[in-house]
């Protein structure tokens, strides 16, 4: 089949081309750059998605079967109305429109299916809004035009090529020597999905016939506590994790941040647990996730062979630690 890739050359979208490739379809990426390191089996479409005008030029002609869309522009958003524009501009040959949305996109709570109610138009956060807003926009498409849209809800991502500072967060830690803070008691539920999961389910997705018109939930079975996921980190690498607990508040009082320096844990590691139930990804698409132990133990095989070791300034933690260890004895 003829496939557009919108984003191909990240985390999701890099081993998704390849998968594609290797499978024998046509693939071409839309990303914002003049060229790509894929070589000439994948073809290559420049624009900027949020630009509804320049993604119609780009397509132009091209008739694609099938499309992932997997671009987020975290600075400006990327809203229901970029996709909408998206869709339109990929004509009427459409045999697959799937789209990477988040478990951001239930706003809040636990143990949600995909039938549950999504985030308010008027959510705060316009990332969880964005999300849910396009999950709508493409559902009414499905209804009332035929739209072959589908819907994957991935929690936390994790596995070989994350660009986000969040398994090897603690990695560096733990081979430097460092205590792993913990905030509060550590029990905040955390979801994950393996990104070769993911890639499996986008293209299980583009096959199953079944799937046209739903949401999945697609993550592993158990939510882990953040010690539980800590504690698994370590074991991947075949180290044992000193924990601190310092309550959340003091932490944010001092200025630590969960997206960004100071960071005191993996990046937005540390947000209220939203949590899902993936069984009808498992009745529909047969997907078995891959355990949470063996896809941390072949990222960090991965991690050793690909990270470049830099000079890591953990002023802030020793702070932390230093207060935390006063106020402690007092």
């Amino acid at each position: 089949m003829k496939v557009l890739v919108i984003g191909g050359t990240l985390f999701i979208g890099r081993p998704l081309v390849q998968s594609l490739v290797k499978a024998g379809h046509e693939v071409w990426i839309l990303h914002r750059k003049s060229e790509h390191d894929f070589g000439k089996k994948v073809g290559n479409l420049r624009a900027d998605r949020n630009d509804p005008a320049a993604v119609k030029q780009a397509i132009g002609e091209h008739r694609f079967e099938v499309v992932f869309d997997n671009v987020y522009d975290w600075q400006r958003g990327t809203t229901a109305a970029h996709i909408e524009a998206t869709v339109k501009a990929c004509g009427d040959h459409l045999k697959r429109y799937i789209f990477m949305s988040s478990v951001a996109a239930y706003g809040d709570g636990l143990n949600h299916h995909e039938g549950d109610a999504l985030a308010p138009d008027d959510h705060p956060d316009p990332y969880v809004r964005n999300k849910a807003q396009s999950e709508r926009l493409l559902f009414r498409m499905h209804q009332r035009y035929g739209t072959p849209v589908v819907t994957l809800r991935p929690p936390y991502i994790y596995g070989p090529g994350n660009p986000f500072y969040r398994e090897a967060f603690f990695w560096d830690r733990l081979r430097d020597g460092r205590p792993i803070i913990i905030p509060g008691d550590g029990r905040r539920l955390m979801q994950f999905v393996y990104v070769k999961d993911l890639v499996w389910a986008c293209l299980r997705a583009m096959e199953e016939p079944n799937a046209v018109g739903h949401a999945f939930n697609i993550a592993n079975s158990r939510p882990l506590t953040q010690v539980e996921v800590v504690q698994a980190i370590g074991e991947a690498a075949n180290k044992k994790p000193s924990l601190v607990r310092i309550p959340r508040e003091r932490i944010l009082a001092l200025g630590g941040d969960p997206m960004k320096a100071p960071l005191y844990f993996g990046v937005y590691f540390d947000m209220p647990a939203i949590t899902q139930v993936i069984s009808k990804a498992q009745r529909v698409l047969k997907f078995k996730p891959t355990p949470f132990a063996e896809g941390l133990k072949e990222t960090y095989r991965w991690y050793l062979r690909n990270k470049t070791r830099m000079l890591i300034d953990y002023s802030f933690e020793d702070r932390l630690l230093a207060q935390y260890q006063v106020a402690a004895h007092a």
